[in-house]
């Protein structure tokens, strides 16, 4: 599996969202293109998508911007990546078939290995929350193992 651009870059946006924190108020898209050094028209779809997603919520006008809608430690890596790709999964390759009834020889081991792998793929991405990465990011956790 690889992490899209679109994941990558909403990671980036919301943890500078999550590092400014709630006093700050509303965050203009162009004040975290800035911060981020991420391309601003970019960045307007990805957080239309969190936005969609109820990641942020946003404010119009004069003061307005993006911010977090929930708690930075009820937002994972997880639901991030999957409000801008789509559901996290080594491929469209469908549930392994029962009791070995499988089409082609192996299909269905290897069904339940990609599965397996996908589901923790997922779970060590919903492992981390915004709130873990901001705090790694400012030193007062250690980092993840590699």
């Amino acid at each position: 599996m690889k992490v899209s651009t679109r994941g990558d870059y909403a990671s980036r946006a919301l943890l500078s969202l999550a590092l400014q924190g709630e006093a700050a108020g509303p965050t203009s898209v162009r004040d975290i293109a800035e911060r981020t050094a991420l391309p601003q028209p970019y960045l307007e779809q990805i957080l239309l998508a969190l936005k969609g997603a109820g990641i942020v919520r946003s404010k119009r006008g004069v003061g307005g911007g993006y911010v977090l809608a929930r708690d930075p430690a009820e937002i994972t890596l997880g639901e991030i990546v999957s409000a801008v790709d789509g559901p996290i999964s080594l491929g469209d390759f469908g549930e392994p078939h029962q009791n070995g009834a499988c089409d082609h020889e192996g299909q269905c081991v290897l069904l339940a290995v990609w599965a397996g792998i996908s589901s923790r793929i997922r779970a060590h991405l919903d492992s981390f929350t915004l709130a873990d990465i901001a705090s790694m990011s400012r030193g007062q956790l250690e980092w993840p193992v590699t």
